[in-house]
């Protein structure tokens, strides 16, 4: 049973880091074939549960060695219904890929946590459609109903939170919120902005977390940025509702816009130590933004010049 789901160690102000840009990691820098963009399809062969292994132990020793909390995030962002679909995958398989993802972060989790190290495993949720573009919008009841099937997987088994990343309208988030809290899981909601630090929908950020937090009574535990660069969002920060929620952030290593790195047919790594040093000033003037790590184009280079300018 999970430890940390009535106590997540990060709503306690311990610092936690977290992995990389899996995806864009393994399919530029490690030549991996993912269709769709799905890293659970590596779950189905030893070899691929293996490289999963050996690409979490980096982050999770670099934890140990700062004595930093890990937020750990299952490789199932890509494992709800319609993605899963396009690869072939039925319901019920979808079910054990999720299951999967959950016993190779528990894994990592029994090889390497210790007290001041705590690993957090989270199951991670990806928008239905495209988390660059706000298209086919749901209502909350049927994004409630969807994303229900994936969040009831990690239910069932030792799952510390859920974090649904990459979403771009309200009502996805608010769906998601509703189907984590009747699961008794708690749940961060992290939305990408667009270069102007809005949503992919035009709404400001801060409106879009007060309208979450009317809707589910303050259900996410807290809210984050990813898949966006702090340039993006720089001016936001000090939004007071933003600032009252707001605990996390994964940045994209490329200050492009999401239209330019779709257009993109070669990695745009951007500088680590530049955006460990945005990091670090993140965090001096916003203290309380204690989840910290990458998004598309970081990789272990990018956590680890993050670590070293945030200690």
């Amino acid at each position: 049973m999970s430890i940390y789901r009535s106590n997540l160690p990060q709503l306690s102000g311990k610092v936690c880091i977290t992995d990389g840009g899996m995806e864009t990691d393994l399919i530029f820098n490690r030549n991996i074939t993912l269709p769709e963009f799905a890293s659970y399809d590596l779950l189905r062969t030893q070899a691929g549960y293996e490289m999963l292994y050996n690409y979490y132990k980096a982050y999770a020793e670099l934890a140990q060695q700062y004595k930093l909390g890990l937020v750990l995030e299952t490789p199932t962002w890509r494992a709800n219904r319609d993605w899963g679909k396009k690869i072939g995958d039925s319901l019920a398989s979808l079910h054990e890929i999720n299951l999967q993802g959950v016993k190779l972060v528990e894994h990592i989790k029994q090889d390497f946590q210790t007290e001041d190290t705590p690993i957090i495993i989270s199951g991670c949720i990806g928008p239905r459609g495209d988390g660059y573009k706000a298209e086919s919008l749901m209502p909350v009841s049927v994004a409630q109903v969807y994303h229900a099937t994936q969040i009831e997987s990690f239910a069932k088994c030792n799952t510390d939170m859920v974090s649904a990343y990459t979403l771009n309208y309200v009502e996805e988030a608010i769906g998601i919120t509703l189907a984590a809290k009747l699961y008794n899981l708690p749940v961060c909601i992290s939305f990408t902005v667009e270069t102007d630090g809005r949503l992919p929908t035009g709404e400001a950020l801060a409106q879009a977390i007060k309208n979450v937090d009317e809707a589910t009574q303050n259900g996410p535990v807290y809210y984050m940025i990813n898949c966006a660069h702090p340039t993006h969002f720089a001016d936001i920060l000090s939004d007071e509702q933003c600032m009252k929620r707001l605990k996390g952030v994964r940045a994209n290593a490329s200050s492009c816009s999401h239209a330019e790195l779709d257009e993109a047919e070669v990695l745009d790594d951007g500088n680590p130590q530049e955006l460990g040093q945005q990091f670090a000033d993140i965090r001096s003037h916003f203290p309380h933004i204690n989840v910290i790590g990458g998004c598309c184009g970081t990789d272990y280079r990018h956590i680890e010049q993050i670590v070293v300018c945030c200690a």
